[in-house]
């Protein structure tokens, strides 16, 4: 699956064209490789994702094409999250 339907699927971001910017400007690792907005995931990769002051670095464990909004955050777990500090 795409990072950026991954995204939008999973809630994490809202919309997939937000999720496309993000991956864009760099902001979003997979397995510590910078990740495109096209990149192909699998179950078990490792997302690192800097939204503003926060960095959130998750797992996934299921990949589908559609998910009920309670079910949104079986998709992954989070192993970190920490805010950055200037």
């Amino acid at each position: 699956m795409r990072l950026d339907k991954f995204l939008k699927v999973s809630r994490l971001i809202k919309r997939r064209t937000l999720a496309k910017e993000v991956a864009d400007q760099g902001r979003i690792t997979v397995n510590g490789n910078s990740a495109k907005a096209s990149t192909t995931l699998t179950v078990g990769d490792e997302l690192v994702i800097r939204f503003g002051q926060k960095v959130v670095t998750l797992r996934i464990n299921d990949l589908r094409e559609t998910v009920k909004k309670d079910k949104a955050e079986t998709l992954y777990t989070i192993i970190k999250e920490e805010k950055l500090t200037n």
